[in-house]
Order: C-alpha cells, then sequence, then structure tokens
C-alpha cells in the first residue's frame, strides 16, 4: 500500500501536486497510523513519525511525492455563546480548566459535544447549541508542533491548588479531589 510518510502545511500545498482529498474529523486528524481512502478513491498508508496534528488544508505527502489534502469534517459541536463578552470568558475559564479542546471564535466557543459541559455553561448563564461544522481546536500553549521535530516534547503537569475540597458537578455524581501540600 502506498504511504505518506510527511505533512505538508497549507501554506506549502501546491494545487497541482494535489491527486486527492481526504475528509477527517478532529480526531482523524490527530493520528500517527492509519489506513485512509480519499474522496477520489486513493488508498494509502498514513505513517507518521509521531501523532500530529493536521488542519484543515494541510496535506499529507505520498511516497511518489503527489499529496492528499485534509479537510477538516463537519461533526457535532456545542456552539457556547454568552450575553456578553465576561461572562463568555467565564465560562471559557471554566472550560479550559477542564482541559477540553476548544475553538476560539470572536462571539462563541466551540466544543464537542457533552452535556455535562452544556449544563455548566447553562448554569454559568450561557447557552449551549448543539451544531454541525469542522472542528478545529486552538493548540495548546505547550502544543509546540509545528510539523518539524525541533526536539520539543510535550510536559504533563499536575495542579496543587493547596486545599482540600469535595464538590458536586450537579450532574448526577460527586467528584473527590484531594489535594496535598507540601
Amino acid at each position: 500500500m502506498l504511504r505518506a510518510t510527511a505533512v505538508v502545511r497549507k501554506a506549502a500545498v501546491k494545487p497541482d501536486r494535489v491527486a486527492d482529498t481526504v475528509m477527517l474529523d478532529h480526531e482523524g486528524r490527530n493520528r500517527r497510523r492509519i489506513a485512509l481512502t480519499g474522496e477520489g478513491g486513493l488508498a494509502f498508508l498514513l505513517d507518521l513519525e509521531k501523532a500530529t496534528v493536521l488542519n484543515d488544508g494541510d496535506a499529507v505527502k505520498l511516497e511518489d511525492g503527489r499529496l492528499v489534502q485534509v479537510k477538516a469534517a463537519p461533526q457535532r459541536l456545542l456552539e457556547i455563546r454568552a450575553e456578553n463578552p465576561l461572562r463568555l470568558m467565564r465560562i471559557a475559564w471554566h472550560i479550559g480548566n477542564r482541559h477540553t479542546p476548544a475553538e476560539i471564535a470572536a462571539d462563541a466557543i466551540y466544543i464537542e459535544e457533552d452535556h455535562v459541559l452544556a449544563e455548566m455553561v447553562r448554569g454559568q448563564g450561557g447557552t449551549a447549541t448543539p451544531v454541525m461544522r469542522p472542528f478545529q481546536p486552538e493548540r495548546g500553549a505547550y502544543d509546540h508542533d509545528c510539523g518539524h521535530d525541533h526536539g520539543h516534547h510535550r510536559h504533563h503537569h499536575h495542579h496543587d491548588h493547596g486545599h482540600d475540597h469535595d464538590h458536586d458537578h450537579g450532574h448526577g455524581h460527586d467528584h473527590d479531589h484531594h489535594h496535598h501540600h507540601d
């Protein structure tokens, strides 16, 4: 099977080199190795050295030099809105605190459909409306993947809030968080 072993970022994609297009949802655009078939029927194996985020408009380079362009497929998301920017910023903080991938627009936030987060948003005075659209979440501040290997690696971190607490998220079960400080 033909292999795709390199990523070409959108700005460097030459339309005359594009042999086919593949539509992938957010999860599908975050893979290292998977068999795929383009919309034109071209079958190939995505075989990257490491899992890489493929953005809408990027391409993967086949062994024979041709490109397969990546398109972000529409998927079920929640469109989160609020009556004013301050309320939307507070909701964004709560979403970020849960380490949930989010796409930030001028007047809305988009997240993957999640009934627990939808309830949290409504509890904060926002709206969470199901929509179908491509999902292109923000890249994390510590995510240095730009298609090149610069020796970066993801750092895992743990939160230490310096106190013990239990709290009810209001969705049918409690979370018991034990935070300890030295």
